[in-house]
């Protein structure tokens, strides 16, 4: 045989098989954040998107039918919460792990997504910084919690029970943050069309946020709840 042959057969026989990228799943009911997050693990080889979800019935299906390695799970989904997905998800395919994706969560919260099963947190606005370095922490048997690798959960859980215990938390009379963040357009005069077109949701989703505050607090008109609002301290003025 001749020796470039040789030479050719030996180079084959030692380049590492290309390992087979991490499958995610992208829950959110926000098109533009699906999009987003896409397109970032888009230009990383090392993962691919294999499905996505906009509600919490959804990324359960998705979950179960595709089995991807992590799933990027948003706090708050409509249809089913982001925890109450969780736990189910859990239940049916406790091989994926689970990374919330969300805007704002308190102390309590992480404590609770960690006792149900979640591997990590990420902040909606620290996602450009953190995604695959969590991703791959995650994957590699870590948890990340506020920006960074945790590799002792208990030592993590303690400091987040002290945390909890000497952060008093507002009072939002039941509102989850997406209401939260209703309640606040509100406040500034956006009608339902300017709710929606800010959110990347539809009208009929605010209607539904916008009644489910309703019943919360006990009001019945929207200068109700602007005036409820500033009075309870649940927007910054």
């Amino acid at each position: 045989m001749p020796e470039k042959d040789v030479k050719s057969q030996q180079t084959a026989k030692k380049s590492p098989p290309t390992a087979a990228p991490i499958r995610i799943v992208v829950a959110d009911d926000h098109p533009v954040v699906r999009f987003g997050v896409r397109n970032m693990l888009l230009n990383d080889p090392g993962f691919a998107v294999v499905g996505e979800a906009g509600d919490g019935d959804d990324a359960i299906t998705q979950t179960i039918e595709l089995e991807p390695d992590i799933l990027l799970l948003d706090l708050m989904m409509p249809r089913l919460p982001g925890l109450e997905a969780m736990r189910a998800i859990m239940t049916k395919a406790p091989r994926v792990k689970i990374v919330l994706l969300t805007s704002t969560i308190t102390p309590q919260q992480i404590i609770e997504a960690l006792q149900i099963g979640a591997r990590g947190i990420i902040l909606k606005d620290a996602v450009v910084a953190d995604l695959a370095e969590a991703l791959r922490a995650v994957l590699g048997g870590d948890y990340w919690i506020g920006g960074e690798r945790v590799a002792n959960l208990l030592k993590a859980l303690q400091q987040l029970t002290e945390q909890a215990a000497v952060t008093p938390e507002r009072k939002t009379y039941g509102l989850t943050p997406r209401e939260l963040e209703v309640v606040s357009c509100i406040v500034e005069g956006c009608s339902n069309r300017d709710v929606a077109k800010q959110f990347s949701i539809s009208e009929e989703t605010v209607k539904r946020h916008l009644s489910n505050v309703f019943d919360k607090t006990g009001v019945s008109t929207r200068l109700e709840l602007a005036l409820f609002a500033i009075a309870h301290k649940l927007v910054e003025l």
